[in-house]
């Protein structure tokens, strides 16, 4: 008895669709587990924080489209029978990985390879300090003290505002916020003597540092970087005149702490290291970290003879040549402010 054309197909069509309901869901988890992901050549930084779990880094994973499915990588972790606790840290993902060996690594825990720190200009050496102290994965050493910090950093200064550069940097597992800040700390040295070696001429700076102090007021001043090289010109030319600086910045640093935002007639009167409305010269120390740009321009001052400025409100400020011009300026820019706001001189403590 021969069989029907439709019993043949029967025949074959049982063993393919058996076949398709194994092949697909294999090819399937094969693509989700150990395919190669779409990692760009310069690598793809994980972060992982303390108090992170597997389904946040693994749906973040998923949206930045690094591994193609979160939930396959969460199933395969609870088939491990390895510790799955997850680390903290930064991981730089280099071309190849797949899904599992990301797991793995992060599983891992001591292959974490990077570490990346962003440090904003214009932010005090105080800040810096608890921008480390609040990184899981940056290492504390116990050194805290100012004396101390300097000599496990070689440092021949006797103040630690100014010396770090900001910048953004990597670093390797188990970094200690001594080696983050002697990183910072060897290229800001770096930055202030190519600077220096190609300063104008005629600056009224007695040493680097002195420099290095004018740049933390210019960056506290502005941050706009157009504007930078002019207010270094208002500062250096005040210097070269004798006329105090008169810089709010430098008051609220001498200030410290004890600042809420508000700086009166009074805090301009009281006499401290800092009070640039009292004492002549630059203070002390710098008020903060400058970047490059902010040194840049203490060193090449803008040419003219503006010696006062004041904030117009929209970040931007007027530079003008006279006292009454000045006056003119605080009148229309600053209506409701004392004329001691912004670099404006205070009459007994002007030359």
């Amino acid at each position: 008895m021969r069989r029907s054309p439709a019993g043949a197909q029967k025949r074959w069509l049982w063993p393919l669709l058996l076949f398709l309901l194994a092949f697909v869901p294999a090819l399937w988890l094969y693509h989700g587990l150990y395919s190669r992901l779409p990692l760009p050549d310069a690598g793809y930084r994980l972060e992982v924080t303390r108090g992170s779990n597997f389904t946040q880094m693994t749906e973040q994973l998923a949206r930045d489209g690094i591994i193609p499915n979160a939930f396959l990588a969460r199933a395969w972790l609870r088939l491990q029978a390895t510790d799955k606790r997850l680390y903290p840290g930064v991981w730089l993902l280099r071309p190849p990985h797949t899904t599992v060996s990301v797991l793995r690594l992060v599983v891992a825990g001591s292959a974490r390879e990077a570490s990346r720190l962003t440090v904003v200009e214009g932010i005090s050496y105080r800040n810096l300090r608890d921008l480390l102290a609040n990184r899981s994965d940056i290492r504390a050493s116990g050194i805290v003290d100012d004396a101390a910090v300097l000599a496990a950093l070689g440092a021949s200064e006797s103040h630690p505002e100014g010396l770090f550069a900001p910048d953004t940097y990597d670093f390797g597992s188990n970094a200690s916020d001594i080696d983050v800040l002697r990183k910072l700390y060897q290229r800001q040295q770096r930055i202030l003597a190519e600077e220096w070696a190609q300063r104008a001429p005629g600056l009224p700076y007695a040493s680097p540092y002195e420099a290095l102090v004018m740049a933390s007021i210019v960056e506290k001043e502005t941050g706009q970087a157009d504007e930078r090289a002019r207010i270094a010109g208002v500062f250096v030319r005040r210097l070269q005149k004798g006329m105090r600086l008169q810089t709010d910045p430098t008051v609220i640093y001498g200030i410290g702490p004890r600042f809420d935002g508000n700086l009166r007639r009074a805090d301009l009167l009281r006499a401290t290291p800092y009070n640039t409305y009292r004492m002549a010269g630059l203070p002390p120390t710098p008020i903060a970290l400058p970047g490059r740009a902010a040194i840049h321009a203490a060193l090449h001052p803008d040419s003219g003879d503006a010696i006062f400025f004041v904030a117009r409100g929209d970040g931007s400020h007027e530079f003008t040549a006279t006292l009454p011009e000045h006056n003119r300026a605080v009148a229309r820019y600053q209506k409701r402010r004392q004329a001691t706001y912004r670099s404006a001189p205070v009459a007994e403590a002007s030359k």
